[in-house]
C-alpha cells in the first residue's frame, strides 16, 4: 500500500470513529431526556429500564445502594411520599471511549417537590456511568452530590 493510500485509510478510520462515538453520545443523551420524562410519568418501571443490571447509586445526600429492583422500589416509595416530585438531569458532557463500551456522563440536576412546609427546589452536580450491553446503552453508577436547597421544606 503506498503512504499516501496508508493516511487516508488511518483518516477515515478516525473519522468513522467519532462518527459512531457521536452517534453514541446522541443515544445517550436521548436516553437521558427520555429518562427523565419517565420520572416525570412518575413511572418507575420506565426509570429502571434505563438501569444496567449491575447499577449503583451514591444520591444527593450520599445513602448507597445497588441492584434495579431495589431502584425501581425506592422510585415507588418516593412518589408515594411526594405525588409531585420531579427531578431533571441535564447533561452537561457525554464522553464516549474509544476503547471499552462505557461512557462517562456529567451535568447538573434539580429536584422539586411540595412538603406541608412549601416548595422545594434542591439540585447540584451528577456524575453517572454509562455500559452499552448487548448494543443497549444503561446506566451503570450515578453520583449525585446535593448543592443548595431553596424553600420551606429545607434542612
Amino acid at each position: 500500500m503506498r503512504p499516501r493510500s496508508c493516511i487516508f485509510m488511518l483518516a477515515l478510520l478516525s473519522v468513522s470513529g467519532t462518527a459512531h462515538s457521536q452517534s453514541d453520545e446522541n443515544i445517550i443523551r436521548t436516553n437521558r431526556a427520555a429518562s427523565n420524562e419517565a420520572i416525570v410519568r412518575h413511572d418507575h418501571d420506565a426509570i429502571a429500564s434505563f438501569l444496567d443490571s449491575e447499577y449503583q447509586i451514591t444520591t444527593s445526600l450520599g445513602q448507597m445502594s445497588q441492584g434495579v429492583e431495589g431502584e425501581a422500589a425506592s422510585w415507588e416509595r418516593l412518589i408515594a411520599e411526594r405525588p409531585d416530585v420531579v427531578y431533571v438531569r441535564t447533561p452537561e458532557t457525554v464522553e464516549v471511549s474509544r476503547d471499552y463500551p462505557l461512557a462517562a456522563e456529567s451535568g447538573t440536576w434539580l429536584g422539586t417537590w411540595t412538603t406541608a412546609a412549601g416548595s422545594v427546589r434542591t439540585g447540584g452536580s451528577f456524575m453517572a456511568m454509562w455500559r452499552k450491553v448487548d448494543g443497549m446503552w444503561k446506566i451503570r453508577a450515578e453520583l449525585f452530590v446535593a448543592l443548595y436547597c431553596e424553600g420551606g421544606g429545607c434542612p
